[in-house]
């Protein structure tokens, strides 16, 4: 008998689910997302960057950026110090677990596109006092047992969107982070190889400098044996003297900042300093060509720029959460188990127990707090548009300020060789005259200090130029296209560096 009705309880449940299901559908299919749908605001692009002037760039089709952009300054030494900094950097990895919180976060809102079903079995023990009021001999005084087994089923109907629009908001918000990740991606690499470059530069200086120096000595070895021999004054000696010591103090001097860029270099790999060396590696070449493309591509290209657009687009969907609360929820509610006062007895047809029915709660008055949320909305979509335009600006000003860094620099490299040819050509003529007895040694201490300044600041433009470069291919993007951006976060997969 109980098992009889135990199917015809299935059978009301599977009639009564067949019935929600069938007014969930009608809910849907009529549903409608309210909110403006997201199109991409304008940008002012111009056609082309006004610095490369007469400046020959390598071309799109000579030389790409890839993700391992810094291969193409062909330096094994810096191709080793990059590959450890996905491994070890920790401002990375604090992005990288910021992309998850925020996969994490959409994951958590797209559960509400599900119903929810929860169980609560509870096993009491009552007994009424015998002096309850009003007085009644059924339950005064009675100890009974209750046994329950329910289920609750819950759905909130998206008739208007408001779920899609919130879900839509944390996949872009999830994607704004997938670039963010990028971002940081790119700017330890670009920090590893503009500290890493400033480094060598300042090996080739104190290089320059040793050698000057073991040049000082020797010409004061030179004024030292004439002055024994009274062809030199005591105060040529002191002038040679003043000259050498100088530069040592200089040679020394460099120590100090190549020190803390090979500490800034190992903590960008995530090491302590204290376990890590650069060995000296003086510039020698100049940097590679770097392909710039046009200022349309730079949409594409730049991490940052797709972080604010897809915030904006994040924005865009509020406005819809927004609308969507205008309108009534509507909810869905069901309710089914057993209950019995004896465990024999508990699953079985006589005690089951069900209900089901909908249900609307419609804000009618707020004293305008939904029109407030609304144009707080708006006013925030408006902010992320300017804040994206500006983002765009500043990456053109960016590729514009380094590419002029580089066209002026490299001809400025070309006078400076010119002005060192010519200085070394003065001191071998001063000091030629003063062997001669034509003039004093003052004049070859301030040729020394002419050829000297020439070649130290020949030495730093080539050092200039490599940072630029270094900076120009972090203002390009290093490389990146947001079609690395993913397109439905929320599922599994790499991270975005991960897939390069």
């Amino acid at each position: 008998m109980s098992s009889l009705c135990a199917s015809q309880l299935a059978a009301r449940v599977r009639k009564r689910i067949a019935g929600s299901l069938c007014v969930l559908s009608i809910l849907l299919l009529v549903g409608c997302t309210v909110g403006p749908n997201y199109k991409r605001p304008a940008a002012e692009v111009p056609p082309a960057y006004k610095e490369v002037g007469d400046w020959k760039p390598a071309q799109p089709s000579d030389e790409k950026l890839s993700g391992n952009w810094w291969e193409i300054f062909q330096d094994p030494q810096l191709n080793a110090l990059e590959a450890q900094v996905n491994v070890s950097n920790q401002n990375l990895k604090a992005a990288e677990a910021a992309y998850t919180e925020a996969r994490a976060v959409l994951r958590y809102s797209r559960a509400d596109y599900f119903p929810t079903l929860t169980v609560n079995p509870t096993a009491n023990r009552n007994h009424f006092s015998s002096n309850r009021q009003p007085n009644s001999g059924q339950f005064n005084g009675r100890t009974f047992t209750d046994l329950q087994i329910p289920f609750e089923w819950s759905y909130q109907v998206d008739a208007w969107g408001r779920i899609r629009r919130t879900v839509e908001s944390f996949r872009d918000q999830a994607q704004a982070s997938a670039a963010d990740l990028a971002t940081v991606s790119l700017s330890m690499h670009a920090q590893l190889a503009l500290f890493y470059y400033q480094a060598r530069s300042l090996d080739a200086e104190e290089q320059l400098l040793n050698s000057t120096v073991t040049q000082y000595q020797e010409a004061l070895d030179l004024i030292e044996n004439r002055f024994t021999g009274g062809l030199a004054s005591d105060l040529e000696v002191q002038q040679a003297k003043t000259q050498l010591e100088t530069t040592e103090a200089q040679a020394i001097d460099v120590g100090v900042a190549r020190a803390q860029y090979e500490h800034a270099v190992a903590v960008l790999m995530g090491k302590p300093p204290a376990s890590f060396t650069l060995p000296p590696l003086p510039l020698t070449m100049p940097p590679p060509p770097i392909p710039v493309g046009l200022p349309s591509d730079l949409l594409e290209r730049r991490s940052d720029i797709a972080a604010v657009e897809r915030l904006m687009a994040s924005a865009n969907a509020q406005i819809g959460v927004a609308k969507a609360a205008y309108y009534p929820l509507i909810n869905l509610a069901a309710a089914g188990g057993f209950e019995s006062g004896k465990i024999t007895t508990l699953i079985s047809g006589p005690s089951a127990l069900w209900s089901f029915g909908p249900s609307a709660a419609w804000t009618l008055f707020d004293v305008g707090r939904r029109r407030a949320l609304s144009d707080e909305a708006i006013a925030f979509y408006d902010q992320s548009v300017a804040n994206y335009r500006q983002t765009v600006l500043t990456g053109f000003q960016q590729v514009e300020d380094n590419v002029a860094g580089l066209r002026i620099l490299e001809h400025e490299a070309q006078v400076q060789a010119n002005a060192v040819i010519a200085a070394q050509k003065y001191l071998e003529l001063a000091i030629t005259r003063y062997k001669g007895g034509v003039t004093s040694y003052l004049e070859v201490t301030t040729a020394q200090s002419a050829a000297l300044s020439d070649e130290i600041t020949a030495v730093n433009i080539l050092g200039r130029r490599l940072v630029d470069a270094v900076s120009l291919v972090q203002a390009l993007g290093g490389g990146w296209n947001n079609s690395e951006l993913p397109k439905r976060p929320e599922c599994c997969g790499k991270l975005p560096h991960e897939t390069r």
